[in-house]
């Protein structure tokens, strides 16, 4: 259906690739933004969410790049976890074509609850540690948690940097800029791995998915530049209020 965009329709899906990349780079949650303009402009809901998920990834390198110094020294944290996102996105692309979208309704937004209250919580945590990497005796359920956000990045991916921020700032002693790189990371390797599979198995709208990439790419740069500069208090309010933003969305949706 992409076929027939108008000229407004195809620059409203750039802008909002835009949107999407910048608030993925600072935080996540940008699929809240692409989904719904992808379905605006015509695409069945099914072929929206792959296609939106194949055009996010380019959006996510950038951000990766952006935040390419943060993630100096956290080779083995990203060794670590990576296997993880990756088994867990293998299992929402599986269940994204098998089930209905409407399966995790029930439960997403509790995750995203759950995630504002880590990080609102991460600071006393954090007080506790003295290392960066996982924190002692929490490798398996960290491990787990993040597996479990890979399924729902692949599934959909609405305020997965939330998750992984909430998750991350409980699980290691990585301070949030930190956090934030290593949550591009792994967001982007979930985006990954099921637009590879999505790529061959599923009806992407290849228009629209460039679209969105091209706006993306250039809003995962910039988004990147701009969440580094913001001091620590600031980026936890921004990823506490874009996670309200995304629940009550979530809600107000189911």
């Amino acid at each position: 259906m992409t076929d027939e965009l108008t000229l407004l329709e195809a620059a409203l899906v750039v802008l909002a690739g835009f949107g999407a990349g910048a608030l993925n780079a600072v935080v996540g949650s940008g699929s809240l933004i692409t989904f719904p303009t992808l379905v605006a402009v015509g695409l069945p809901p099914l072929t929206a969410n792959v296609s939106n998920t194949v055009g996010l990834v380019p959006g996510a390198v950038a951000s990766v790049y952006g935040y390419r110094r943060e993630l100096s020294g956290l080779r083995p944290t990203l060794r670590h976890l990576l296997p993880a996102t990756v088994l867990g996105a293998l299992v929402g692309v599986v269940l994204l074509l098998q089930f209905p979208e409407t399966v995790f309704e029930a439960v997403v937004p509790i995750l995203v609850g759950v995630a504002v209250v880590l990080v609102l919580v991460q600071p006393l945590v954090a007080r506790r540690a003295a290392v960066t990497g996982p924190r002692s005796g929490s490798a398996r359920w960290l491990w787990a948690a993040v597996g479990i956000t890979g399924v729902y990045g692949a599934y959909f991916g609405a305020a997965q940097g939330v998750l992984l921020i909430g998750v991350l700032g409980l699980g290691t002693a990585l301070h949030l800029q930190q956090a934030n790189a290593v949550k591009n990371v792994l967001a982007g390797t979930a985006n990954l791995v099921a637009g590879l599979v999505f790529a061959f198995v599923a009806p992407v709208e290849w228009t629209a998915a460039l679209l969105v990439a091209l706006g993306a790419s250039a809003g995962g740069l910039l988004g990147a530049r701009f969440a580094r500069r913001l001091p620590v208090p600031v980026l936890r309010g921004v990823v506490v209020a874009v996670g309200v933003a995304a629940l009550v969305l979530l809600l107000a949706g189911g």
